[in-house]
């Protein structure tokens, strides 16, 4: 599978909604698609999702792929989701409610589906001079439970701290999409909802995750959550060359041209802390191309955005 790079604004990240495994699989590759444009996107922009991509990417069969570009021309265009932004004149909070897609097509000879965002949206992935958060398809690729993903997204917009503050058990169900019958007691919440969600997401991501409970009297009115990253087995580092030369001879001027370019590439998201900008992005690759042995495992991609020694 690529190392693709999803990157959403954190104002989505912290949205509530509840979609299907598949719809949150489709809404991230066309996320991806988004990014791949290199040119950004439109409120008008049809975005392409083949049924092999999928297959692919999420290793599942044609004919499961095929079912859930079908299945998302009636269901995803039907979902909706809201978020919390901030009103131009006032600097006060909003609450805005938007759906997903304002267009949506399948193709069935071809496989394809085709997909427009909402106007609400578009900028959620595209205006990422603010902050964002991002991380590896291939992360949440394994994940079958709806709540996995998302809660994985929401623990990975604290990557830099490694735990989140404490959240009230209302506005964490809201996050995930859960209605207010849904899950009622807390046992059925945990055993249904909370624990394979983490569970998922210990078996099959980069990070470990347990969580602390919070009571009010008896009752457990909010949560928090800790990670750790898991460890790189280092047979799979690549080794290569010290190019000292080639470092020597790297001036400031350059350093920071390159980190800028750096920053937007894909190949970068593992570096990324998750919940910096592009430009803080590109002054904290900057120090590291200072490093020797970092500026060593950096080099295939700065030849790639020009360097050349």
């Amino acid at each position: 599978m690529k190392n693709d790079l999803v990157v959403k604004d954190n104002i989505l990240i912290n949205a509530s909604y509840n979609l299907e495994v598949t719809e949150q699989r489709l809404i991230l590759l066309s996320i991806i698609r988004a990014r791949e444009t290199g040119q950004g996107i439109t409120s008008d922009s049809k975005l392409e999702i083949h049924a092999s991509d999928y297959a692919s990417r999420f290793d599942v069969t044609k004919e499961a792929a095929y079912n859930a570009l079908k299945n998302a021309v009636n269901n995803l265009f039907e979902r909706k989701f809201s978020f919390k932004d901030i009103y131009k004149t006032t600097n006060k909070e909003i609450v805005v409610k938007s759906r997903w897609v304002s267009r949506i097509a399948y193709v069935d000879d071809l496989a394809i589906l085709e997909i427009t965002f909402a106007p609400d949206v578009v900028p959620l992935i595209t205006r990422l001079e603010k902050h964002f958060t991002s991380y590896q398809l291939k992360q949440v690729a394994q994940l079958t439970s709806k709540y996995a993903i998302r809660l994985y997204e929401l623990l990975i917009a604290w990557r830099e701290i490694g735990k989140t503050p404490q959240i009230s058990l209302t506005e964490f169900r809201e996050k995930l999409g859960l209605e207010v019958s849904e899950y009622q007691k807390m046992v059925n919440f945990k055993s249904r909802v909370l624990e394979p969600a983490i569970q998922q997401i210990n078996d099959y991501t980069d990070i470990n995750v347990k969580y602390e409970q919070y009571k009010t009297g008896r009752s457990i009115t909010g949560l928090s959550f800790s990670f750790k990253q898991k460890k790189v087995d280092e047979s799979e580092i690549r080794k290569e060359p010290i190019l000292t030369e080639e470092f020597s001879k790297i001036t400031d001027a350059q350093r920071y041209l390159f980190a800028t370019k750096l920053s937007e590439l894909p190949e970068m998201g593992e570096y990324s802390q998750g919940t910096e900008s592009y430009s803080q992005f590109a002054i904290r690759i900057a120090e590291m191309l200072k490093n020797l042995e970092k500026f060593t495992e950096l080099y295939p991609l700065l030849k790639k955005v020009g360097f050349k020694s």
